[in-house]
């Protein structure tokens, strides 16, 4: 058995906890919170029999094989650092870190002591996906042409609407772009198998001031009754427009939003080729749009006898039983566990999870679209 602690219960340590207690070989043993009240009702709350409020006294726990940090963003660097130090391997919440310098650091480090690290873009391990980068393998789209689509959510669309990820000091200078642009783009490129190497950017601030409440609110909330608020100023995206460049030639755009009302969690995506298109869209994940010139459109769907051989496996279940988000997510970590289980991390670039490098070329990405909207120029993604 694979013993493991969390780092974090907001809205995504949880999640992870549901996703590893479904693969039959991983004890939750331990988690840890800003202080101990909160991580002891937690621990109570998600059945996990330790609980600590020290991450230094947590990853002395005995016998702990793997961290998973599910903390806010400023605090990824640092507690990252400290796991890999400990020794163990770690699973990161993107972003990897707050700056590329960060990062590169922590790949580093990681690669030094030996340990397997992962990144949570959990959207390329939806089975569809893993069917749109296998088609793009096989020359099933023949030349790639164009990659284009959006990630678009409205959580964030009222002025009164609130989060620890709008302050720059604790979610980074970037908001729309680090926080699910980093997704879309690291989706982009794994069905591609393609890199982004150059960007152009014009992002916008909807609400240059926002009301925060007092109480205080959580990750993806609703709306509180009768609260007290508080004017704090603006300084990260709620939306932007992104032109690509692609190594192959290949162009593409994005844009990316958290004021779009009525979209929940889109994130879309559109591959155009000289023999098909593929078009997928996260909120019906279980189907794939394929496009052709000269006979009928289809819509594939997740089924596993209708995908193809090397990823058919992806699809767990019958054709008809839907499979969604935390399916995606129980298979990234399926596939982080096969490297834990090893003790080491594959080849460079076979890993079937995104590792610190991609979190780190991600990370290069969004620094690149930041430094294009403030200077209003195409610039390359140094990585």
């Amino acid at each position: 058995m694979i013993n493991v602690g969390i780092i974090g219960t907001g809205f995504i340590g949880p999640a992870h906890i549901e996703a590893l207690r479904r693969l039959g070989n991983v004890a939750v043993v331990a988690l840890c919170d800003s202080n101990q009240a909160s991580a002891d009702a937690h621990a109570q709350q998600l059945h996990v029999p330790h609980a600590y409020s020290d991450v230094a006294a947590f990853l002395q726990h005995p016998d702990l094989h793997v961290v998973h940090n599910c903390t806010p963003n400023h605090l990824h660097a640092a507690i990252n650092r400290q796991i890999i130090q400990a020794g163990k391997h770690v699973f990161s919440e993107k972003p990897l870190c707050m700056t590329l310098e960060e990062a590169r650091t922590l790949v580093r480090l990681a690669e030094e002591a030996g340990v397997a690290h992962g990144v949570s873009f959990v959207y390329r391990q939806f089975a569809m996906v893993q069917q749109a980068a296998s088609m793009v393998r096989n020359g099933e789209t023949g030349r790639l042409f164009a990659v284009q689509g959006s990630y678009l959510q409205d959580w964030m669309l009222e002025e009164t609407d609130y989060n620890w990820r709008v302050e720059a000091g604790k979610g980074g200078a970037s908001r729309a772009v680090a926080d699910i642009g980093s997704h879309w783009c690291d989706t982009a490129q794994f069905i591609t198998g393609r890199k982004i190497v150059e960007v152009m950017a014009d992002l916008a601030i909807v609400w240059p001031t926002r009301k925060a409440s007092q109480q205080g609110a959580a990750t993806f909330g609703g709306q509180q009754q009768a609260a007290q608020y508080d004017e704090k100023p603006v300084t990260t995206e709620d939306m932007g427009f992104v032109l690509l460049r692609f190594e192959d030639g290949a162009k593409g755009s994005f844009s990316v939003s958290q004021v779009a009302a009525g979209r929940k969690n889109r994130l879309s995506l559109e591959v155009s080729g000289s023999a098909a298109s593929l078009a997928w869209d996260q909120e019906t994940p279980q189907q794939m749009w394929i496009g052709h010139r000269r006979h009928a459109n289809q819509i594939l769907s997740d089924d596993p006898s209708l995908l193809n051989g090397d990823i058919a496996a992806r699809a767990r279940f019958p054709g008809g039983h839907i499979e969604g988000w935390p399916d995606a997510f129980r298979a990234m970590m399926a596939a982080f566990y096969q490297a834990v289980e090893k003790g080491r991390m594959p080849e460079r670039g076979a890993a079937d999870f995104a590792t610190f490098h991609d979190g780190a070329q991600v990370m290069a990405v969004v620094e690149a679209i930041m430094q294009s909207h403030q200077q209003q120029r195409w610039v390359k993604v140094q990585y």
